[in-house]
This record gives structure tokens, sequence and C-alpha cells, in this order.
């Protein structure tokens, strides 16, 4: 099956092929070369969404659209199932962004968490990091890879900013570019082993890629 994958990031041509390559590279180290979605870099959560939506309600589908946003806030703890088929993660779109109408009908597995952010997902792999940054990197700033997905998008943000610090301010991480450059290195394996809702992103996209 054909699969678009409507991503929040970039935001201008320069920002949305680096944000096309970094999430492509990851997909590729996650075992999806030859068989990737069509990856669809949205620019802010706004758009994204919308993006999503016309192509959901479009009379001309190609392919199975899914939307992968930041959640922004933590999730509550009843709302962790990492089954692709839960209806939490589109329940806490519905309860924080109360002015997007959520097209009908659409499959609980359409909208993917980054809990809390992209960022999480950079912090789970801290031997990326380390060869990324260097020696300079100030690992004791990082928080402990348990319950990752129980920080918000501030402190992880400050946390990666924090640690990165000693780096340079040319280095220091701030996002854009660098954001991408990291995440296109990134093993998908470390994100498995501490990230509930990036296992539940992988199997989303192993239900509907099929080998080529």
């Amino acid at each position: 099956m054909n699969v678009r994958l409507y991503v929040e990031g970039g935001g201008d041509k320069l920002g949305d092929n680096r944000c096309r390559e970094g999430f492509r590279k990851l997909l590729e180290h996650a075992g999806y070369a030859g068989r990737m979605p069509r990856i669809v870099a949205g620019g802010g959560r706004n758009q994204a969404f919308d993006m999503f939506r016309n192509a959901q309600l479009s009379p001309i589908q190609d392919g199975y659209c899914i939307l992968l946003i930041d959640s922004e806030d933590v999730l509550l703890s009843r709302n962790t199932d990492e089954s692709p088929n839960s209806p939490h993660a589109w329940n806490h779109v519905r309860e924080r962004e109360q002015a997007w109408s959520i097209p009908l009908p659409v499959e609980n597995d359409q909208c993917q968490l980054m809990v809390s952010c992209m960022e999480t997902w950079i912090l789970a792999d801290r031997e990326t990091l380390a060869a990324v940054f260097g020696t300079n990197l100030n690992q004791s700033a990082l928080p402990a890879l348990e319950d990752l997905e129980r920080r918000d998008h501030e402190f992880v943000q400050q946390a990666l900013e924090n640690a990165t610090r000693p780096c340079g301010i040319d280095k220091m991480y701030k996002g854009g570019k660098r954001s991408y450059t990291v995440l296109a290195a990134l093993n998908a394996d470390r994100l498995r082993t501490c990230l509930p809702h990036f296992r539940r992103f992988i199997a989303t996209l192993d239900s509907h890629l099929t080998n080529q």
C-alpha cells in the first residue's frame, strides 16, 4: 500500500528538504528502504494537520494518509496504549486542539505522536548524540532514558540546549538544520527500546507498508 506521511517540520523550501531527508534517513535505518512512505513536510503543526485533512478528504485518494506531529504535552498514563488501533492519539489531539476539525471517517492509526516532541527521539539515542556533538557534550545534563515520554516539550528542549552548550555556540542544539542532521543519524533500535509511541509508529508503518 502507498502511504503518505504528513510530518510536522520544515516551513520553507530548504527546511522542507532537510525535514524530509531527516525522516527518510531515520526510516531507512528502521528497515524501510525499498518500501518508504512518501514523506510530506507540513511546516507547523496546524499546517501539517491541514495538509493531512485536505488529503484525507480528497475524492482522489493517493495512498493511506498518516499524520505525525508533536504531542506538545505529556500524555496521561492511561493514554499510553501502544496498539496502532488505540484511539488515544486522536483523543489527545481533540482535547488539545479543539479548533481542529478532524475528518471523518478516520482510522485511529492515522494519528501518530512524537511524545512530547521530536527532540525526545533525539534524547533517546545517546550514542548518536555523542557522535554528532563530540567529546564536549555534557551528558550529565541529559535526563535518564527511563520515562522520557513523561518529560514535557520545554524540559526536553532545555535539556538538549544545556547538554550541547559546551560544544560552542555554532554547534549548540537549536533545532532547524541541526535537528534534522541528528534525526537522520539516529539508530531506530535505540528509539524502539525506550519510546512506546515510536514503537506504535513503527507498528503502524509495518501494517501498511509491504516489501517491494
